[in-house]
């Protein structure tokens, strides 16, 4: 398995992941919500190319996606990590893990202070995430609770403080 950047051209597979990986066996006819919300994030103003990454077989088929997109805490940007996507039949063999690792190093290489996520609290703590609250931060639903989760990077100091904001496209899917 290799991680890389997604590409032109990755559009339409990453799709196929997306829906294959969220689809719901009571709902086969429908669209996951989630694919829809990766065409949205990508045509926004929050989208990030650098952070759209994708895990491909040797052979070059993709198997897993990852994204994250501008955020705000208040007013300070951060970045929105979500939806992490692994094909099923290659789920439980290390490729999430192999994404999350990749992502969280890309934001932290770009000098991102912080990634906020919705998500288990015990698969993505493995890679650093606690709850928001612990960080100052508010989650945009306080029903969330433990599930909104912040990873402060290295750039990250004493701010930013305040309510988490995702891009609108989170908001109209």
């Amino acid at each position: 398995m290799m991680v890389r950047r997604e590409i032109a051209g990755d559009a339409a597979a990453i799709r196929t992941v997306v829906g294959t990986a969220f689809a719901r066996p009571a709902e086969q006819d429908l669209l996951p919500a989630e694919v829809t919300l990766v065409d949205e994030l990508r045509a926004s103003a929050a989208w990030i190319p650098a952070l759209s990454l994708v895990a491909t077989t040797a052979a070059g088929e993709i198997i897993g996606q990852v994204l994250c997109t501008r955020a705000a805490v208040d007013l300070s940007p951060v970045l929105a990590l979500g939806p992490l996507s692994v094909r099923p039949d290659h789920q439980r063999r290390g490729v999430g893990h192999a994404l999350m690792h990749a992502m969280l190093g890309a934001a932290d290489a770009l000098g991102e202070p912080l990634v906020g996520l919705l998500g288990d609290p015990g698969y993505y703590s493995r890679f650093g995430f606690r709850p928001s609250d612990a960080c100052g931060i508010t989650a945009p639903q306080p029903a969330w609770g433990a599930h909104f989760q912040i990873r402060t990077l290295t750039a990250h100091g004493p701010s930013p403080r305040g309510r988490f904001s995702y891009p609108e496209a989170f908001d109209s899917v």
